[in-house]
């Protein structure tokens, strides 16, 4: 008998080991990818709010078409060892996905049609480029680039209940107040902020599978 009806999915250190936008600095050189990197971690432990960080980053990076299409392929390169399995488990029992995230939508859908989830179930920031795809700004009016953007989101979702989210940082024990429960996902870092707030802590999807299904 499972537990949940429908099960929402935080994507960077969740359903894939990366960090979008620090991969994308990465491109950048060593000194950008540790200050994205410094950046993210503190935002992520809510020693930053989302938003105090998200603009100014995307500005120094600026993401060309070319790079969101790698980093696209690089989400599915590093998907979370179990998910795809998981997921179709998941599916095959009547259960419902959505996916939250921070990180930049184009480049999130080669994902997302990887584990099964529909493009419509994706909520994320999309990132313009002009005529020859080089960077032209980011949605910066979207809910994701704030702190309490995925509450704020999933609160107005009319999902099947009982409801389960799972992620990794700060922005996502913020659907706390807004789904049944809430599970910190430990496979690929541990933020000892975000466990101290979560109803459950797991650490692979095998794990989450059980905590679902059984």
């Amino acid at each position: 008998m499972m537990r949940y009806k429908s099960v929402i999915f935080d994507v960077d250190s969740t359903l894939s080991g990366i960090e979008g936008i620090d991969w994308l600095a990465a491109l950048r050189g060593p000194e950008m990818q540790a200050w994205s990197s410094s950046l993210t971690e503190r935002a992520m432990k809510g020693e930053l709010p989302i938003e105090a960080v998200y603009e100014e980053r995307m500005n120094k990076v600026r993401p060309s078409a070319r790079e969101i299409e790698a980093l696209g392929r690089e989400y599915v390169a590093r998907i979370a060892t179990g998910a795809k399995k998981a997921l179709a488990e998941l599916r095959g029992s009547g259960i419902a996905f959505v996916m939250v995230s921070g990180g930049l939508r184009e480049a999130i859908i080669p994902l997302a049609r990887e584990v099964g989830v529909p493009e419509e179930a994706v909520h994320a920031v999309s990132v313009y480029f002009d005529g020859k795809g080089d960077y032209a700004g980011f949605e910066s009016t979207s809910l994701m680039t704030r702190q309490e953007g995925k509450r704020i989101t999933v609160g107005k979702m009319s999902l099947s209940t009982p409801t389960l989210a799972v992620g990794d940082g700060m922005t996502d024990s913020e659907m706390k107040s807004v789904v049944t429960n809430f599970a910190a996902f430990t496979g690929f870092t541990r933020r000892q902020p975000v466990i101290e707030r979560a109803d459950f802590v797991v650490e692979t999807f095998e794990q989450l599978t059980d905590l679902i299904l059984r």
